[in-house]
């Protein structure tokens, strides 16, 4: 077995153990803080919504304004966020373990398993989870973490470029009779609403953990979700390995932020444009998945840049550090977010779809983080890990002395 100092030298990863990052978990609260509120105003996954026609102008004009406001500035962005802070963990524990000669990779694909679990009980109440997406995509993690980080660039890359869609972007181009072979998600989404909109708890529970987490992995293989899951997975990896989230690598971040908000502009016209031009419907999917992903991710990269800028550079550190131990309890607060909005929303619980708007709805994700935010203060300040991170650690090393 290499030594440690050949393993850290081989790979360009830091030496000694790898410390917890607190602007880390200052992006992973601000994500899930995100997107806990996007879906609020989703309603959970069920679009379903009370009759506006005869509700005032201005409240019309703030509900369309909210929408179209979260979905631009964190809509594919706070997933974006929460994916790379996912790779970047993996390096973190994978670096610890090696530090003490232990291969983790292995056991990280017992802990994936466990994520699966994890997420398949989310889904009995949410439809729209990504724990299951994460589990089942996070394999490419142990699988490349050994390569050079040349190499990682070139994979992430080509995974961002969204292969399958530019490959049927080609053909279709070349064939306009080309049908893009896709999953038909119709029938499983009319299924899911059914139940959300008249089931009962177990009714609802039962299409959910089947026909819900369908439409979901269908939804992510149609819209290129997996590459681009994939892609920042490597990437969060890649950060960890350099260790970019310290200080020190801010002027860099401020570089990677500039090119990506000049970048974002024409990918974000173009994607707005493209239907005006491009008549061939199959050509026009696969093209706005390309460059929807493009313009989502560079816009990510600005978000994530004038965060680090904000947390090292400003007197906003002090606000920002707040939200670390939401950001320590990510799992359990995208859980239990889950499980209380369908409870809210769902019709084997308040049924609030019936009633509230997209404005009513913002504030009710408002509240549910502000009720988060202060369970996460009270339980961090007694427990090192919050209860749903707790049991997948413990459930990680199970059978381990560590």
């Amino acid at each position: 077995m290499a030594s440690t100092t050949e393993m850290t030298s081989t790979t360009n990863v830091p030496q000694g153990k790898h410390p917890r990052v607190e602007v880390a978990d200052v992006l992973r609260g601000l994500a899930v803080m995100a997107i806990i509120i996007l879906h609020s105003i989703e309603h959970f996954n069920f679009y379903s919504f009370p009759d506006t026609s005869t509700q005032p102008t201005w409240l019309n004009f703030t509900d369309r304004a909210i929408w179209d406001g979260l979905f631009f500035m964190i809509g594919g962005k706070a997933y974006a966020v929460f994916a790379l802070l996912f790779g970047f963990s993996f390096f973190v524990q994978d670096h610890n373990r090696r530090l003490k000669g232990h291969d983790f990779r292995a056991r990280f694909c017992w802990r994936l398993l466990i994520l699966f679990v994890i997420g398949n009980f989310n889904a009995m109440f949410f439809t729209g989870e990504i724990l299951v997406l994460y589990a089942l995509v996070g394999f490419v993690l142990p699988l490349t973490c050994r390569l050079s980080t040349k190499t990682l660039l070139w994979i992430a890359g080509i995974c961002l470029l969204q292969p399958w869609s530019l490959v049927c972007s080609i053909i279709a181009a070349c064939d306009p009779t080309f049908v893009v072979p896709a999953f038909n998600e119709g029938p499983l989404w009319a299924a899911t609403m059914e139940q959300q909109s008249t089931g009962t708890f177990w009714s609802t529970a039962a299409v959910n953990l089947w026909q819900g987490q369908l439409v979901s992995l269908a939804w992510a293989v149609n819209n290129g979700r997996v590459f681009q899951t994939a892609a920042l997975f490597i990437l969060g990896m890649m950060i960890g390995r350099e260790g970019l989230f310290q200080g020190k690598y801010l002027n860099l971040w401020a570089k990677v932020g500039g090119v990506a908000l000049f970048t974002f502009f024409p990918l974000y016209g173009l994607f707005n444009m493209m239907p005006n031009y491009i008549t061939n419907p199959q050509l026009l999917g696969q093209l706005k998945i390309l460059v929807g992903s493009l313009h989502k991710f560079c816009f990510m990269l600005v978000l994530v840049s004038a965060i680090l800028y904000a947390y090292y550079r400003t007197n906003l550190k002090s606000t920002l550090v707040k939200i670390v131990p939401y950001g320590k309890m990510s799992m359990t607060n995208y859980v239990t977010q889950g499980i209380i909005g369908s409870f809210l929303f769902y019709n084997w619980g308040l049924g609030l779809y019936r009633y509230l708007g997209i404005t009513a709805s913002v504030f009710v994700g408002i509240a549910i983080f502000i009720i988060q935010l202060a369970w996460s203060k009270w339980w961090t300040r007694r427990y090192s890990h919050g209860p749903f991170e707790g049991v997948w650690r413990k459930l990680t090393w199970i059978g381990s002395d560590k």
